[in-house]
């Protein structure tokens, strides 16, 4: 699909820093795409916007930007991280200046974790000595054996230089579902106590967050060193899907596929969803990630 035409051109080479009006124009269409495609999450794109601009912005960063976005599947961890990627490179997730590690997929066996800690150092030097504004973003933190991320502890740390080459220009961004119980604790007192998700803050449980991933023994930042160095920047929770989420997500996709919007469509697609607590079914036990193939079967070509 063409990018909207207000969109800045981008080109897929490594962005090492942006003009500042050139990096104005993108965060407006960072802020649009946030927005229109990211649905139930407003402490996730103030965030993002926020620590995004301000970092790219700056000319002389004292350290890499690390981001830790937290909450159950579906919630839009991986879209927010795509999202991020297509607003600096134009290739977005299949640029050569953006690395995706997959926990399972690249890391699968404890037995190998000296091996996969040194490839992954040799990986992310090769790639900053390369571009210096190069992204590497790891999925499935919670999957990740203890450990492993804590050697690239060094990259992370407010140091000028690490063997000759400066990391303060990249981004490390990883997903987790470490956090997401105290995450949907938060949101169903909110709900039961008849405010509204909005007024959830980011004080309301971003230490709970730091310290249920640092203390859960199935996550890879268990006892991790970025975290009790203070390295990572942002603990960013991503809040549990309500009903009303799902439609807008439902609706967005049709017009994807090049759809009309069809209500009808939209409120059986999300009736067909699961909801908890069982009681007061408030939230989606899947987000919107089976959305997509149910929609398959009302669009059966």
């Amino acid at each position: 699909m063409a990018p909207p035409a207000s969109r800045a051109v981008l080109i897929d080479q490594c962005q090492i820093q942006p003009q500042r009006r050139r990096w104005r124009e993108e965060k407006q269409t960072l802020q649009k795409d946030l927005d229109h495609k990211l649905f139930g999450q407003h402490l996730a794109k103030k965030v993002i916007l926020n620590a995004l601009t301000g970092f790219i912005s700056n000319p002389k960063p004292k350290k890499p930007l690390t981001l830790s976005l937290h909450g159950w599947t579906g919630t839009g961890k991986n879209f927010a991280s795509k999202i991020i990627a297509e607003n600096i490179y134009e290739g977005g997730l299949h640029s050569h200046y953006v690395h995706l590690f997959v926990a399972t997929l690249h890391f699968p066996h404890a037995s190998n974790l000296t091996l996969y800690k040194d490839q992954l150092q040799l990986w992310i030097r090769g790639n900053v000595s390369a571009c210096a504004r190069s992204i590497f973003i790891f999925d499935e933190m919670d999957k990740m054996h203890a450990g492993l991320i804590d050697a690239i502890k060094p990259f992370l740390d407010y140091y000028d230089h690490v063997d000759g080459v400066s990391y303060q220009k990249a981004i490390f961004i990883f997903l987790s579902n470490a956090g997401a119980e105290r995450i949907t604790d938060v949101a169903l007192d909110f709900w039961r106590s008849g405010r509204q998700r909005e007024e959830i803050k980011l004080g309301d449980m971003e230490h709970a967050l730091s310290v249920s991933a640092f203390n859960n023994k199935n996550s890879g930042f268990w006892h991790s060193s970025l975290i009790d160095r203070n390295l990572i920047d942002y603990f960013i929770p991503f809040l549990p899907l309500e009903y009303k989420h799902l439609k807008m997500c439902i609706r967005v996709e049709m017009q994807a596929r090049g759809y009309d919007v069809d209500e009808d469509i939209v409120t059986r697609v999300a009736d067909e969803m699961t909801f908890f607590p069982k009681e007061e079914r408030v939230f989606s036990d899947k987000g919107c990630k089976t959305v997509f193939t149910k929609l398959d079967y009302y669009y059966d070509d």
